[in-house]
């Protein structure tokens, strides 16, 4: 009997542990930001997107426009068991740049300044959403005067 006795231990102990490990967290990190040694080689009003992807390298992320900034993020991510991964940290770099591609501004955000970073693909709208291809063949009758027709 002291051998099942130690066998179920045994068994019990080893559940207890594949549950306590099961249970622990997982940290995840996603993105890069450059360490503030490296940001402090950057010169405002001195560099250009050139000397900035030669120090600091190109982000994955960058402005709408030409004279958008540059993004740089990092997020770390938890996540317990079975449960959902929650984002615990997040860090933001943003360089913006004036027309002429030259440093304007170096400034960096954490989750705990609470701003919002919309980073997203430019796609033009279509004034005529929403609108059949027969409403807009039919809707064209009408709008034209006799003068077009003989013209």
């Amino acid at each position: 009997m002291s051998s099942i006795t130690a066998a179920i231990r045994l068994a019990f102990c080893a559940g207890l542990l594949a549950l306590v490990a099961a249970c622990s967290n997982i940290d995840r990190n996603h993105g890069y930001v450059p360490p503030d040694d490296v940001l402090n080689q950057i010169v405002v009003g001195v560099d250009t997107r050139e000397t900035v992807a030669e120090v600091v390298g190109r982000p994955s992320a960058s402005g709408i426009l030409d004279a958008g900034g540059w993004y740089y993020v990092k997020s770390k991510f938890r996540a317990y068991g079975f449960r959902q991964r929650q984002e615990i940290d997040r860090e933001v770099v943003a360089i913006s740049f004036d027309r002429d591609g030259v440093v304007e501004n170096i400034e960096r955000f954490g989750l705990e300044d609470g701003r919002v970073i919309t980073i997203s693909r430019r796609v033009t709208d279509s004034n005529i959403k929403g609108i059949s291809f027969l409403r807009q063949l039919f809707g064209s009758f009408g709008n034209f005067t006799a003068d077009q027709l003989l013209n």
